[in-house]
């Protein structure tokens, strides 16, 4: 719920945005934020991952709060003092108004400081607190998107003294002083756990923390180039002409593909610390295996329900129909998504074996996939290339995981059910949308086919579910 409703409500952005900004001018924010997961992941640099991974054992739970708080604290206030004294030369190599710099620097700081705060109150199960802070910061957001966006511009007085201390500011400014400000209260709100913790670095644990990270931060780079480095690339290899519009079409596309990564990502935060937690039952790999059975049941779903009524999501979720020329993306990206999201169930072999390097090298493979598929795609079919790259990738990524893991951790999927529920949603998803057109007197009843067969196939499972 902390991630799901969160993400609804940034969901709602997107229309605002798509309302009121041009394509190019969107494709401006979808650029800046693709630098900003980039930068999250290495301030981060797999401190969150090994948290979890050293705070199990209890008799050192101290000693790890203490340690990676101490740790990120250090190398964020590094970062702002480096990307202060430099803001001028960054601005000038990502291109982006060094107006923007100033606030992102902050807003970079301000999320790295309260990974621990939040993995803390994960690990230590206070869901309640954990769930608060999380929907008050996207409230804050969207709130002040909405007033600076909407209200200050049409309603206030230009006489007033608020309008005259944003007068000079544009659309893309208001976007990140709401972020600001968002991110300035959930630090705000987390403070009281920097007054509790020691602050005393155990050095030994700290080494053993780096070494588990290190190749979580690999990983993680990886991945953000997997995830956003396209949009980059199409805003440096396309014509300047049409770069930021074309980015600014596919990063609002892209985003239909958000009720997977919805999903996806509230599982991926709820399963990760059991799955640590179950690492040493003896009935563990029985447990991982019927957890990604599940996944791929809901996952298949929620994919062949957006493509299925795409046409009516696009409506209100993309509002000005210059954008829905990308609509043809979606079901790959989607698609690419559910890959994703079964690679990160797929991974738990690596990660409760201490063997997170293989995680690494895995990522970095698909990054480079991605870039090449990337480089050698979007000159001739431009963000349709972007999309396939991904697919590609992460598609790579889940099947290079599962075959690795079957001899470093054999867990004894199904796979019978969970290639036909996949390869079933995939047929039908390809055949309502690309060869019927989205006409629903044959996606509605594809969409209920598989349902019916997803009953047939469970029913067992699903009666003994319920007589519990």
């Amino acid at each position: 719920m902390a991630t799901v409703l969160p993400r609804m409500f940034s969901f709602l952005l997107l229309p605002l945005y798509t309302n009121i900004l041009p394509e190019d001018e969107y494709g401006k924010v979808t650029i800046i934020f693709s630098y900003f997961i980039i930068c999250n992941v290495i301030l981060a640099y797999g401190m969150e991952t090994a948290f979890f991974r050293f705070y199990q054992e209890k008799s050192q739970q101290k000693q790890v709060v203490n340690t990676s708080t101490l740790s990120l604290l250090f190398s964020s206030l590094l970062f702002v003092g480096i990307a202060w004294t430099f803001q001028g030369a960054i601005a000038d190599f990502v291109e982006i108004d060094v107006n923007y710099i100033k606030l992102v620097i902050w807003i970079l700081f301000l999320d790295a400081v309260v990974i621990i705060p939040f993995a803390y109150l994960r690990a230590s199960q206070r869901p309640i607190k954990y769930a608060i802070i999380k929907i008050a910061n996207v409230v804050i957001n969207l709130s002040l998107n909405v007033y600076f966006l909407v209200y200050m511009s049409k309603m206030i007085s230009p006489n007033s003294l608020i309008y005259h201390l944003f007068e000079n500011q544009n659309e893309i400014h208001f976007i990140f002083i709401s972020n600001f400000i968002a991110s300035a209260f959930t630090l705000l709100a987390l403070a009281s756990f920097y007054f509790k913790i020691s602050y005393k670095v155990d050095v030994k644990l700290w080494k053993q923390m780096m070494q588990y990270g290190w190749p979580v931060l690999i990983a993680g780079a990886a991945y953000s180039i997997n995830e956003t480095f396209d949009k980059i690339l199409l805003s440096k290899m396309l014509p300047d002409a049409i770069a930021k519009a074309q980015v600014g079409i596919y990063g609002a596309c892209y985003k239909l593909a958000l009720f997977m990564t919805l999903f996806a990502t509230a599982f991926r935060l709820g399963i990760e610390p059991f799955f640590f937690s179950q690492a040493k039952e003896k009935n563990a790999a029985n447990t991982y295996a019927q957890i990604t059975k599940y996944f791929v049941i809901f996952g298949a779903v929620i994919f062949l329900f957006v493509v299925t009524f795409i046409d009516i999501l696009k409506v209100y979720i993309v509002r000005d129909p210059v954008y829905w020329e990308g609509i043809i993306i979606v079901p790959i990206v989607l698609l690419a998504n559910f890959c994703l999201g079964i690679y990160h169930n797929l991974s738990v072999w690596y990660k409760v074996t201490d063997k997170t390097i293989i995680g690494a090298y895995i990522s970095v493979v698909a990054a480079i996939i991605t870039l090449v598929l990337n480089i050698l795609l979007i000159p001739y079919i431009s963000y349709i290339g972007s999309a396939i790259a991904t697919l590609v990738a992460y598609s790579f990524m889940m099947l290079s995981s599962w075959w690795l893991g079957r001899k470093q951790y054999p867990i004894p999927y199904d796979l019978k059910k969970i290639g036909t529920y996949f390869g079933l949603s995939i047929l039908f998803s390809t055949l309502s949308f690309y060869v019927f057109d989205s006409n629903y007197l044959v996606s509605v009843p594809l969409f209920l086919t598989f349902l019916l067969l997803l009953y047939f196939g469970e029913r067992k499972e699903i009666s003994r579910i319920l007589k519990k």
